[in-house]
This record gives C-alpha cells, structure tokens and sequence, in this order.
C-alpha cells in the first residue's frame, strides 16, 4: 500500500501476457489459418497517483486515468513525465479524483496499443479500479496514441479526450460507442487542426456521442487550458463503459 506522503511510484513493468497473432505463411485458401501466440516482454517506465482518500476505504473501486504524453518527454527520466498534463496537476492536488497512471515512452519510439494493455492490466490487477470508470487522454503524440489505443481496444474504456492528435478516420466506427471529448487549436503548426477535424467527422457520421472544442487562434499547445478546465474531469465521471448518452453542446472557447 503506497503511503500518503508518496503518491507517486517510479516503476518497471514487466509483463508476459500480451498475446500476438499471425497467419502462416504458407497458408493455401480454403486452408484454416494457422495461429501462433507469442509471449513479448513489456516493459515501461510510469508514474502512479493515488488520491490521498484513497487508503481510507477498502472497499471502493477509483476511476482511473490514463495519460499520454508528447513526443518532449519521452526517455528514461520519468520525471519528465509531470511536465504537462494531469501528472502535473496532482503534484499539488491530493484530492483529485482519480487513480492517475502516467507511462513513459522510451526515447526514440512511439505509443504501442499492446503494451499500454499490459500496463492497465497490471495496474487493474493491483489497485482498487473501477473496469467500468476507466479513461484515456493524451497531448499531441499522446492524442494519436489516444485515438490509436482507442480503436484497437475500444471496450476497455469509458470515455476519451484526444488533444491536438489525430488517428485513422476508417477505424472511427470502432470507438462510436466511446464517448470522446476531442480538443485542437485551430492554429496549430505542429499538428494540423484537420486531423482532428476528419476524426470528429467520421465519428459523427457513425453517430458517435462526441464533443468538439476547437480553439480559436490557438497554436500546438491547447492542452494547458484543457486540463485545467475542470469541466473535462466532470465530464468524464458522468461516462461509465457501455453507457449510451447523447452529445452535449461543445464548451465554449469554440466548437465544430
């Protein structure tokens, strides 16, 4: 049990239980497919936050958060990690409301669906979570492994918030039972604000629940004023998996 005074863990993951699947190669039609499964050694660097009510009730089950940070902080320094966003946030609030766990890309690479599935599963098997009030967010290369993570295993979460990313808008009817709150600046010069765009609109045209705030004449960072606003928190509370809800108005700074 992590004490009060030490919220946060710095941890390695190790893990083997991420199965892969793969057709032979030699495999003639008419034939069945041949299915291997392979073991792969997952290890990640990450940040945990528990609220400091947390030890007080054994018995209840915590939402759970998990961030995805940008491409700057990536590394080995998992401290890095607490630069934006919700690690940032619970430095100095114990009370917020949600287990957070924060992994940290290894430099060089990018967000991996497969192992961000073996951290959750780890961090479910451990701690007192909710598997129904479990939530994904993430900034610029954070946000394309939000949407990327999302549609590969869209029945592991309740709601999403992707800020500044973008992902592959054929795959978006595989997350329109998702509730997403989806976050750009119309400025942006890393990232192209279409790229969000395409996401919402295919969502849309899947009938998705989603909401779009697109902030005008902001450029790459429009994620300090998202995780501030605590509105974005509220909202994904209100979100439990397999819910149905209809799409509220996007809030106000812009909307599409």
């Amino acid at each position: 049990m992590i004490k009060r005074t030490r919220s946060w863990l710095t941890v390695a993951l190790t893990v083997l239980l991420v199965p892969i699947l793969a057709k032979a190669a030699d495999d003639q039609p008419g034939q069945q497919a041949k299915v291997f499964e392979k073991q792969v050694t997952v290890k990640l660097n990450y940040l945990l936050f528990l609220p400091e009510e947390y030890s007080n009730d054994s018995d209840k089950k915590w939402p759970l958060m998990l961030f995805l940070h940008g491409a700057g902080e990536r590394g080995s320094d998992v401290n890095k990690v607490k630069v934006h966003g919700p690690p940032k946030i619970v430095e100095n609030r114990k009370d917020f409301p949600f287990i957070v766990v924060s992994p940290q890309c290894p430099a060089d690479a990018w967000w991996r669906p497969f192992e961000l599935i073996a951290l959750l599963d780890e961090i479910q098997s451990k701690y007192h979570i909710d598997p129904d009030r479990v939530y994904l967010t993430g900034l610029s290369m954070g946000g394309f492994g939000t949407w990327d993570l999302a549609t590969q295993y869209p029945q592991r979460f309740a709601a999403i918030a992707p800020i500044c990313g973008g992902g592959n808008p054929v795959l978006a009817r595989r997350i329109k039972d998702i509730p997403a709150w989806v976050f750009h600046g119309d400025a942006d010069r890393v990232v192209p604000v279409a790229r969000s765009d395409e996401m919402v609109d295919a969502l849309k045209k899947a009938g998705a629940d989603v909401k779009y705030t697109r902030y005008e004449g902001i450029d790459h960072d429009s994620w300090t004023k998202t995780y501030v606003n605590e509105e974005l928190y509220q909202w994904m509370l209100s979100h439990k998996r397999g819910e149905k809800k209809t799409a509220a108005a996007p809030a106000a700074g812009g909307g599409k």
